[in-house]
């Protein structure tokens, strides 16, 4: 489906869960969520039945999120509903990794292509710190798992946060050349209630490439990052500049949360709501929701934060 501005719509963002098993400092709050009653939440049916619908409207790719999607107990199912929808050509799932040596060959048999790890430092102490209660050497379990489960593509996603990990940048680069995955950096969007990063921690990614000079120019691929390499590794490291470079003249995504309410934009508050509605109503909801799309977020900066209305466990990373 094209929206009012000439994009077409192919990617839909499924949340399955707002809980998590870490509690970073940039997504969620320190104590968790408030647990919503489980009459609230999209059921496993409505899920699939959301996905089915989007498919009807072209929606061609599927990134299943959270919170941290691997802790729904019924994840298996999900991946596998969504990969057999009609329409649906590519499963992807973004995880912090913690549960995918149990989870990771299971999730490729259930259909899913490629998975996104989030790994914002390779320091333990430091990990624990961002994360709140996590283990490094869990987190690179799963990233192993993950390349020993035949995958497609493994890609590890790190949070540009300055003062935090910004002189780690060399070192997680190299990743890239010693394992056959991806890296994506990302610039920290200022979201609700970021209070305890400072105007410094926002930092663009043009610091990927002062620290990483010898990086390379890549042939661009269809997605939001500016791709590049380092001389002779076996991944490619992509930048995305939500905040210093934004990316929405190009944006394909709608979002569906875990409590049933469609997201035209991270950015913006306004959404739509779908649970408890028919295959019919879901579809009206989505075409009004894809046509509402804004042609730009507003801007971005820790002096003009993020107008989602949520944390970023509440709406899908």
């Amino acid at each position: 489906m094209i929206d009012e501005y000439g994009r077409e719509i192919s990617y839909l963002r499924l949340s399955v869960t707002e809980l998590c098993n870490l509690r970073c400092r940039y997504c969620m709050p320190e104590d968790g969520v408030c647990k919503k009653r489980h009459e609230d939440m999209l059921t496993r049916e409505e899920m699939l039945d959301a996905v089915k619908a989007a498919a009807e409207l072209g929606i061609r790719k599927v990134r299943i999120t959270g919170g941290e999607p691997l802790v729904k107990r019924d994840i298996l199912s999900i991946c596998r509903g969504v990969a057999r929808t009609e329409g649906i050509e590519e499963v992807c799932i973004t995880t912090n990794g913690l549960l995918l040596p149990e989870l990771a060959k299971p999730l490729r048999e259930a259909g899913v292509s490629r998975v996104n790890i989030s790994l914002d430092t390779l320091d333990e102490k430091k990990y624990a710190y961002i994360t709140r209660r996590g283990s490094l050497a869990a987190a690179v379990a799963g990233i192993k798992a993950a390349l020993d489960a035949g995958f497609d593509k493994v890609k590890i996603n790190t949070v540009l946060i300055g003062g935090f990990n910004d002189d780690e940048i060399p070192a997680l680069a190299e990743l890239t050349r010693r394992y056959p995955l991806d890296l994506r950096f990302i610039e920290l969007m200022p979201m609700l209630d970021d209070r305890e990063f400072g105007p410094e921690a926002y930092i663009p990614c043009s610091a990927v490439m002062k620290a990483l000079p010898e990086l390379q120019p890549e042939p661009q691929d269809k997605g939001v990052a500016r791709l590049c390499r380092l001389p002779g590794a076996l991944g490619c490291i992509g930048l995305i500049s939500p905040v210093s470079s934004h990316f929405c003249a190009s944006c394909n995504r709608i979002r569906l949360t875990a409590d049933g309410k469609i997201k035209p934009c991270l950015h913006s508050d306004q959404e739509f709501p779908i649970k408890g509605l028919d295959h019919e109503g879901m579809l009206r909801q989505l075409r009004a929701a894809i046509l509402a799309k804004p042609p730009c977020h507003q801007e971005l900066s820790a002096q003009s934060p993020s107008h989602a209305g949520r944390s970023m466990n509440q709406i899908g990373g």
